[in-house]
């Protein structure tokens, strides 16, 4: 079968159209077919990406396999980083900041994430992984379409335009229920604080505990209308793109 280039939208979308309904598993098979070695996944250590982690493991797939770590990390995130790596036949590579905390304080003042947020991001996540993800052809995310608004209207596979590569979504039809059976099922390790009130983990300053009731997601950059890192944000696509139509 043909590879799939990364400028090809309709192509892009047929794929998808394919693909809807296959097994996370089939998916990632097939995205390693296309475009390993040219092919990377990017771990936050969530449930979602663990699973993903799991399934790359045990089929022994050609990936690139790495974290942003921004430095602000729980320590319980770094022990299951190290964790995984024991237990799994990959590494899981780093990719930090072209700043280091220190660096980023001189020169945008102190604790910039309290005072700007998606400036925080974008110098500590978004701007590493789109250095990460130079020179490949595709990248695997962990993302589900229940999990915000952004989201919904992803592809299981999509032109990622921010990037400028394919993006695949292996587990966009999944539900948390289904993330969390699949992780018991096979015994995969998680974070701690997850246990502790932490459905959604991200950087320790801007990850507080959920209260019952509340959004899984009502944790992240508490008190803001932020809801993304920058790294899923979707940007405006002209309504007569063949890649801004759900059902096109």
């Amino acid at each position: 079968m043909t590879r799939i280039a990364a400028t090809a939208g309709p192509d892009v979308i047929e794929a998808s159209l394919r693909l809807e309904g296959a097994s996370p598993g089939d998916i990632l098979r097939w995205a390693a077919d296309r475009y390993a070695p040219r092919l990377a996944f990017a771990t936050g250590f969530g449930p979602e990406g663990l699973v993903l982690l799991d399934l790359i493991a045990r089929h022994r797939l050609s990936v690139d396999v790495f974290t942003l770590d921004t430095g602000l990390l729980f320590p319980e995130t770094y022990a299951l980083w190290q964790k995984l790596e024991r237990r799994y036949p990959l590494r899981i590579r780093a990719v930090r900041p072209a700043l280091d905390l220190p660096e980023q304080a001189a020169r945008h003042g102190e604790a910039l994430w309290e005072r700007e947020p998606d400036r925080c991001c974008g110098i500590r996540k978004v701007e590493p992984l789109a250095e990460a993800l130079r020179g490949h052809e595709a990248w695997i995310s962990a993302i589900r379409a229940d999990q915000t608004a952004d989201r919904a209207s992803a592809r299981v596979v999509e032109r990622d335009s921010r990037f400028g590569l394919v993006k695949v979504n292996p587990l966009l039809a999944w539900s948390s229920e289904d993330v969390w059976g699949y992780l018991r099922d096979h015994d995969v390790p998680t974070n701690p604080l997850h246990e502790r009130g932490y459905p959604s983990i991200g950087c320790r300053p801007c990850t507080s505990p959920v209260r019952p009731g509340e959004d899984p997601r009502a944790g992240r950059w508490r008190g803001r209308t932020k809801t993304e890192c920058g790294l899923h944000a979707r940007p405006p696509v002209p309504s007569s793109s063949p890649v801004s139509s759900k059902g096109a």
